[in-house]
């Protein structure tokens, strides 16, 4: 699972993980970015053990904007399968600096990062917040070593409103049996997502820990909306690139 940060990642992570054919690492590797000059047996050493017929799999969502990242996945393995699971980067920015204020009270307030010029209105892309979210620009770099056939994009909303519909997606995918159905999933009217539950286990179910579903901080209208001008055309190039709709547009319309 190669990204995207703050899209989902942890969740489909751990959904996947309750299929019997897959073995993933709990914790982010992040071989292909931080730590690739180990090589590739510390790495090995990183992950499960697993059967023949097993998947091995790993999640570190800042792969998918490395530069280096494609060219050293496909050195290593050019069949590899890659999962990214997308959100609206409009709200993908803010939950991104939600992550960051939990950490750093201190820093400035979410409109002040997000402009290079607010007068002019000018977006500043180069912080990363925003820049992550430009999938289309990140997307390319990967399309030179991976054909797309190669690599699933999930509906992060989709993950929250219909996790059974994506997960099969993603079984089917990886050549898995559907086993994670909606008996897996309940939904947790506090949190505003899908908790995980064993079918045949009454242990309570697992919910996704304490740094997520944090509340969001109010956000000038008018910031929301200069952002949602400045993604469209990337997220049109989005869609064409990738053959889907993720409609980020149509939600804008509804609101």
């Amino acid at each position: 699972i190669i990204g995207v940060k703050k899209g989902g990642t942890r969740a489909l992570l751990e959904a996947i993980r309750a299929h019997p054919d897959v073995r993933a690492v709990g914790t982010e590797p992040h071989f292909f970015d931080r730590n690739y000059e180990k090589g590739l047996e510390w790495y090995r050493n990183v992950m499960p053990k697993t059967l023949d017929g097993q998947i091995t799999m790993e999640k570190t969502p800042s792969y998918f904007v490395t530069n280096e990242a494609p060219r050293r996945i496909h050195s290593m393995a050019k069949d590899t399968k890659l999962i990214v699971v997308v959100r609206n980067p409009v709200t993908r920015a803010i939950s991104d600096y939600t992550q960051t204020l939990s950490k750093k009270p201190e820093i400035p307030t979410f409109e002040v990062l997000a402009f290079k010029n607010r007068t002019l209105g000018l977006i500043d892309a180069s912080w990363s917040a925003i820049r992550i979210g430009i999938y289309a620009l990140h997307l390319e770099n990967w399309l030179q070593y991976f054909p797309l056939s190669q690599i699933l994009f999930v509906s992060g909303e989709r993950l929250i409103t219909d996790p059974a519909g994506e997960m099969a997606k993603v079984q089917d995918f990886l050549g898995l049996k559907r086993i994670v159905t909606e008996k897996h999933f309940y939904f947790n009217k506090t949190k505003g997502f899908p908790c995980l539950k064993k079918p045949e286990d009454s242990s309570a179910p697992r919910c996704l820990g304490k740094s997520k579903g944090r509340t969001h901080p109010k956000i000038d209208p008018d910031v929301i909306h200069r952002l949602r001008k400045f993604y469209k055309p990337f997220n049109v190039m989005f869609y064409q690139m990738t053959g889907q709709d993720f409609q980020w547009e149509q939600e804008e319309s509804d609101k």
